[in-house]
């Protein structure tokens, strides 16, 4: 399915005008990391979108343009095979230049100045976040596709999956098979290039290994070449403690969710009760997300209210605890806003 051209020009005029208003007199936009540019044009083929302040936006496509030409509705798809292509056709460019500082690599800056004249440089990643964080119904569509199927697989099918001495790896290959047949897109994407099949799965202790990823969870992981998937010595039994903290996508877009099980066992009435209070705090946050409102003082709002012995295993343990109490999600896992200190 392809993304309709109002979806595009409607992303388009909203970067135009947060650039005119925060950036006044910039000159020129240059984006090529990828999910962005799905997000401009409605495809992910190499390539180099310009977006002049005054003028029409260029999608200029090295691999594949047909491709490019056959999922994509943006108005002007053309075929490029170097940077070189581009400066013989634009004619003359300004030197300032907005770039996606966090995605593109310093020999691909290189490559791109030696044939455009883009020296100064400077960021447009915040701008294109603070436009992909507020949805359009047609992407709130997908993403409500996509929490459904998650909602079912991780709440009618898992429990039924859980049995006793399966090992981490197997069972992740299971839910990873469930979740595909069931409509998944089959990867999730982050931000700063990463990606993955569905998240942490961990049974009993294996669900607290510190990791590098900022998350209140871990995982033991295959091997410390590939921490994800789960271990295979790990086996299920009764009393074990299951974190499943998996994505879930529908034509790019995609949910988040974190679910626990006991295996075997009743869930200890301490557990219920700080389950129940973590779910009290997840309602205070829940009540304060309005248009305007500043997402540092949310936080604070919430950690304030939170005694010291509580705090020292909320939101993880001991060192590995997480730096924030929730984040947006998109095309990317870890969108903006982000309830954490210092975002305004």
């Amino acid at each position: 399915m392809k993304v309709p051209l109002t979806e595009l020009d409607s992303r388009m005029d909203r970067f135009r005008a947060r650039m005119d208003t925060r950036k006044p007199g910039w000159k020129i936009a240059a984006i090529t990391g990828k999910v962005p540019l799905y997000y401009f044009t409605g495809t992910m083929q190499d390539g180099l979108l310009l977006i002049p302040q005054g003028g029409d936006a260029v999608f200029w496509v090295r691999q594949s343009f047909e491709r490019a030409d056959e999922e994509s509705l943006f108005p002007d798809l053309r075929k490029m095979r170097s940077y070189r292509d581009i400066a013989a056709a634009m004619g003359a460019l300004p030197k300032e230049a907005y770039l996606e500082t966090e995605q593109v690599p310093v020999a691909q800056l290189q490559r791109m100045q030696k044939h455009l004249p883009f020296t100064d440089v400077r960021s447009v990643d915040a701008e294109i976040s603070a436009v992909r964080s507020i949805k359009s119904p047609y992407e709130i569509a997908l993403m409500e596709r996509a929490g459904k199927i998650h909602r079912h697989v991780l709440e009618d099918l898992v429990p039924g999956m859980l049995t006793e001495v399966i090992d981490e790896v197997t069972f992740a290959c299971d839910l990873y098979s469930v979740m595909v047949r069931e409509g998944h897109q089959g990867i999730i994407r982050f931000g700063m290039f990463n990606e993955m099949l569905l998240g942490q799965i961990g049974f009993g202790t294996s669900s607290i290994r510190p990791i590098c990823v900022d998350t209140p969870g871990g995982v033991s992981g295959l091997h410390p070449s590939v921490p994800q998937m789960g271990c295979r010595e790990k086996k299920l039994k009764k009393g074990d403690l299951v974190v499943i903290d998996i994505g879930c996508g529908v034509n790019g877009y995609q949910t988040d969710k974190t679910l626990s099980y006991m295996f075997g066992k009743q869930i200890p009435d301490y557990a219920i009760r700080e389950h129940e209070r973590c779910v009290e705090i997840q309602d205070r946050l829940a009540a304060q997300l309005k248009p305007g409102a500043i997402p540092s003082e949310i936080y604070r709002n919430i950690i304030a209210d939170l005694e010291h012995e509580f705090l020292k295993n909320f939101m993880g343990s001991g060192n590995h605890r997480c730096k924030f109490l929730g984040h947006g999600n998109g095309l990317w896992n870890d969108e903006t806003p982000v309830m954490c200190e210092g975002l305004a």
